[in-house]
């Protein structure tokens, strides 16, 4: 990803398994209040982790699996990540899902790294940044800019299946599910197993990122044809998917403020 040149300062922070990357940009870069606002929001991304991780037996999902943290002691985080996970399973008509397979145990992996990244996204923006980008994972929000976003692509090593263009002054997310980093993982909540009509990937252009994370998730587990209806009806909300075969398809308002890249011929 890439913004137009001027003072920078870049962090990144290993945790929730993975790498983040925090740019910030513009004037204020090397201030003494975006080097603490930058402190708050690495600070913020490990104790996520350190609170959801479903790794870690201390954390308190981990605790409330095991029937050794009652809900009723957990962090107002969990609650509001609780309350959004439902949201989310109401308005995916069940294909994002906190339980998968009508399981009991409360597993949010698949809304809390986004809505983590979002969160450090505005503690960012707050300190008077003129341009942000936090990318957890390949997972990404940036308000200003402007920034060009590369998506990678599923199939060929080292090409682009897209490039997402986020003006100035806009706040922009990018989420990507697909079996390329992690294998099949993504499941169909309502059978526990991989969608019948799967993509090699489906990324979701939004402005938050915790909407479009579990847009991602959610249109992957519908499979192909299903995902790119629903992902039509949504307001404020874009996407493009990779087929296994190579080819693909997008939302018609993708080419709005999105720019893809490689073959145009094949979207």
């Amino acid at each position: 990803m890439a913004a137009e040149s001027g003072p920078r300062t870049v962090r990144t922070v290993h945790t929730m398994g993975t790498v983040f990357s925090l740019d910030v940009r513009g004037p204020a870069a090397g201030e003494a209040r975006t080097g603490a606002a930058l402190d708050a929001a690495g600070a913020w991304l490990e104790h996520v982790d350190e609170t959801f991780s479903t790794y870690r037996p201390e954390s308190q999902i981990s605790r409330l699996a095991a029937g050794t943290l009652a809900l009723s002691r957990c962090s107002p985080e969990v609650w509001e990540v609780m309350r959004l996970c439902e949201a989310a399973e109401r308005r995916t008509r069940g294909y994002f899902s906190a339980h998968y397979a009508g399981g009991p145990d409360f597993d949010p992996t698949g809304l809390v790294k986004g809505w983590a990244v979002e969160r450090a996204a505005a503690m960012l923006a707050s300190s008077g940044a003129e341009a942000v980008c936090v990318n957890g994972g390949g997972d990404i929000q940036t308000h200003g800019g402007p920034w060009r976003i590369g998506v990678a692509h599923p199939l060929l090593r080292g090409a682009l299946a897209a490039v997402v263009l986020a003006p100035p002054g806009a706040s922009l997310a990018v989420a990507t599910s697909g079996p390329a980093e992690r294998g099949p993982h993504i499941l169909d909540p309502h059978t526990g197993r991989p969608p019948a009509d799967p993509l090699a990937s489906l990324t979701v252009v939004a402005v938050s990122l915790t909407d479009a994370d579990v847009h991602a998730t959610a249109g992957y587990a519908m499979g192909g044809a299903a995902a790119r209806a629903w992902l039509e009806s949504l307001p404020a909300t874009e996407a493009q998917a990779v087929t296994p075969s190579g080819e693909g398809w997008r939302t018609a308002g993708f080419g709005s403020g999105v720019r893809t890249a490689g073959s145009s011929s094949r979207w």
